[in-house]
């Protein structure tokens, strides 16, 4: 009985001198925050970035409820989440940027072909709303300006969106004189 006792005691004695991994605990906020306040990983690996909130959040229930094993491994998790959201929207901003470099090099090209496109229908009197699509060539120059200023201030994404919005206007253009084409042949 008295082996009991000691045992018991040992145990509580053991169980109430077990302190938080404050250490660990202040690594994984640090992490967190890191990865919160990189433009890219909350533009580009949001739900990286939110199973590190996660693992952060189920952190603090666990040094709350005194559980400081699971605690440490929520830290741990927090950190690597946080980690991985950085590394991936660093790559995925780089990705974007290759892409819409791509894509904006060759707008004007684009432009140029779809201009001439209209000029021939314009020339062969095919129906269509010319003013409508000079607007939209017009518009389609100052998208391709707006979208290289985004990428020369490194919005990548941005400018991605609108390039892609140019060459989807002009492929709209360009099919609008093709059905004309085709609409004076039958």
């Amino acid at each position: 009985m008295k082996l009991n006792l000691i045992y018991i005691f040992c145990i509580v004695l053991v169980l109430g001198c077990a302190k938080p991994p404050v250490e660990e605990m202040d690594r994984a906020r640090e992490a967190v925050f890191k990865a919160e306040n990189d433009a890219n990983a909350v533009q580009y690996a949001s739900g990286t970035l939110a199973r590190a909130r996660d693992a952060l959040k189920r952190m603090e229930s666990e040094a709350e409820s005194k559980n400081y094993e699971n605690a440490k491994t929520s830290a741990a998790e927090a950190i690597a989440a946080a980690e991985k959201a950085i590394n991936d929207g660093k790559v995925s901003a780089q990705r974007a940027g290759e892409e819409a470099n791509s894509l904006i090099s060759g707008l004007r090209t684009e432009i140029d072909e779809t201009t001439r496109n209209v000029a021939s229908a314009r020339y062969s009197q095919l129906k269509l709303d010319y003013n409508a699509i000079d607007k939209a060539i017009v518009d389609a120059h100052s998208m391709t300006d707006q979208a290289e200023v985004d990428q020369a201030a490194g919005r990548n994404q941005d400018a991605l969106d609108k390039a892609r919005s140019v060459r989807s206007s002009l492929n709209d253009i360009n099919q609008k004189v093709a059905n004309a084409v085709t609409g004076r042949k039958k």
